[in-house]
């Protein structure tokens, strides 16, 4: 069996991956990548960008439901989403961007291997390419029909292998009835009865985007509230808002057990309160967490070592225990968000780089992680960035808060997107933002303004100084800086 030699080798091409390896060889490294399913890893392929396709859907449909407010007339009762088509759009827009991967890779004389990567030791691998490259989200022992054995070593080895759906014991998905979000984002009729299991980012947009193209939702969360991980007002005021659109929100709420039928599952669960209930759906969507691809590739050859919940440890460089190694995203430790995984490839490239004297060391900049930014894509959307107000106050700061309603922003109102608070949380002592939480029309995009000012350690006097364009919905932002100096105009 030959043997490849690179320098640098990147084992997954997700967000994370695809970006490492191309970074590395911006900087004259030579680099292979290998992948196992399909370029662009499970980001541009089942989560990340196929299911905003989706959601975008579901906004276009509620607005041409709404069309009389625009002035436009249109016959609403005979609207109806084709979910086949949805569907079929959605998987287009994967394939196109996994085609642009692969583009990427070419441009940059990355050579791209197929099959799945073990450990052999700590600067070399075994890959084991399969009949069965694309089904997402499964171990190696899922896959029949081995092809090929071939061998890589490398000076450097970036592990990205990503995650993938937690699953609980005595409620696991079976495609069928009980769906992961690979499934849930495939489904070719519309359920007419749909259970979410959790409210994270990802089940609250998948509970998002089926109430709003008909089917009749139920999301249930064993916590106090929904986007547990949110600022508690915006959380409040998130469920205020998702029921108001017909979801049916149960928090404090757990799983009993799960009686399957030829074509609905009957679920029975626990309320709050301690009553349990019975009610049957047509399908069940888990939404439960992630957990990290680092069980299948032989880590315990190398020196790297993983915590109780398999989590590669890393230093602030994405170096592992064995100074050959070094991971990034969703395998180490989180938040496990695409743009964080992309940022992480970038400094464990440049690192390598700096390793191998082609790069300067003072340039790398470890992630501060009070930096990076939150997103839900429902409607309203939801982003944040920084500590929330009560975290803020646990760790001691007085604070000055500022809220703005986007009924007072003439763009919102012009756009019809009124519903919504831009918060703001600054220092009382020093000026300096600590924190931004935004649900409203539209904020995962002009959340960015904060996300520099905070970087750039600015404080409210910063934004107090900056002239906002005018009509656009980031003119919010000032408001809302300008209510926690008593200033605010608009409201």
């Amino acid at each position: 069996m030959s043997t490849k030699k690179f320098t640098a080798c990147v084992i997954g091409s997700g967000p994370g991956g695809y970006v490492a390896a191309i970074r590395l060889a911006q900087l004259g490294i030579n680099t292979c990548i290998v992948e196992r399913e399909h370029l662009g890893g499970i980001c541009l392929n089942w989560g990340c960008i196929p299911t905003k396709a989706l959601l975008k859907s579901a906004e276009t449909f509620q607005t041409i439901k709404k069309s009389a407010d625009y002035g436009i007339d249109f016959d609403s009762k005979s609207l109806k989403a084709n979910v086949k088509q949805i569907v079929e759009r959605s998987r287009g827009v994967a394939a196109k961007l996994s085609g642009g991967i692969a583009m990427l890779m070419k441009k940059n004389k990355i050579e791209v291997i197929k099959g799945e990567a073990k450990f052999v030791s700590s600067s070399e691998i075994e890959i084991k390419s399969f009949a069965k490259p694309d089904i997402c989200g499964h171990k190696s022992s899922d896959f029949e029909g081995s092809q090929e054995v071939q061998k890589i070593s490398a000076d450097y080895f970036i592990i990205a292998t990503g995650a993938r759906a937690r699953q609980i014991k005595g409620y696991e998905p079976d495609g069928k009835l009980v769906l992961t979000y690979k499934e849930a984002m495939a489904q070719s009729t519309l359920p007419q009865k749909l259970l979410v299991v959790g409210s994270g980012a990802i089940g609250i947009e998948f509970a998002s985007f089926y109430n709003a193209i008909g089917s009749q939702v139920t999301v249930l969360e064993m916590l106090e509230r929904i986007v547990p991980t949110e600022d508690i007002e915006i959380s409040k005021l998130a469920e205020k808002l998702f029921k108001a659109q017909g979801l049916n929100i149960l928090t404090g709420a757990g799983l009993v057990s799960f009686t399957k039928k030829s074509d609905s599952i009957v679920v029975e669960y626990k309320l709050a309160d301690g009553e349990v209930k019975k009610e049957e759906f047509d399908r069940v969507i888990m939404a439960v967490g992630v957990v990290p691809n680092s069980e299948d590739i032989a880590i315990e050859k190398t020196s790297a070592k993983k915590d109780e919940k398999d989590v590669i440890q890393t230093d602030k460089y994405l170096q592992t225990a064995d100074a050959k190694i070094f991971a990034i995203g969703d395998v180490t430790q989180g938040p496990w968000l695409a743009h964080k995984a992309s940022h992480e490839g970038i400094i464990a490239a440049e690192k390598i780089a700096a390793l191998l004297c082609k790069y300067s060391a003072e340039k790398i900049h470890p992630i501060n992680k009070n930096n990076i930014p939150g997103c839900i894509y429902t409607t309203p959307q939801i982003a944040s960035v920084g500590l929330t107000e009560a975290k803020a106050k646990e760790l001691g700061y007085e604070l000055k808060i500022g809220r703005f309603n986007p009924m007072g922003n003439g763009k919102a109102i012009a756009s019809n997107k009124t519903e919504g608070l831009i918060k703001t949380i600054f220092d009382k002592k020093t000026g300096e933002l600590l924190g931004a939480h935004l649900i409203g029309g539209d904020v995962t995009e002009y959340i960015s303004a904060f996300l520099v000012g905070k970087t750039m350690e600015g404080t409210e006097l910063d934004f107090l100084s900056t002239i906002f364009p005018h009509p656009t919905l980031s003119e919010m932002i000032h408001e809302s800086v300008l209510d926690s100096e008593g200033k605010v105009i608009h409201m």
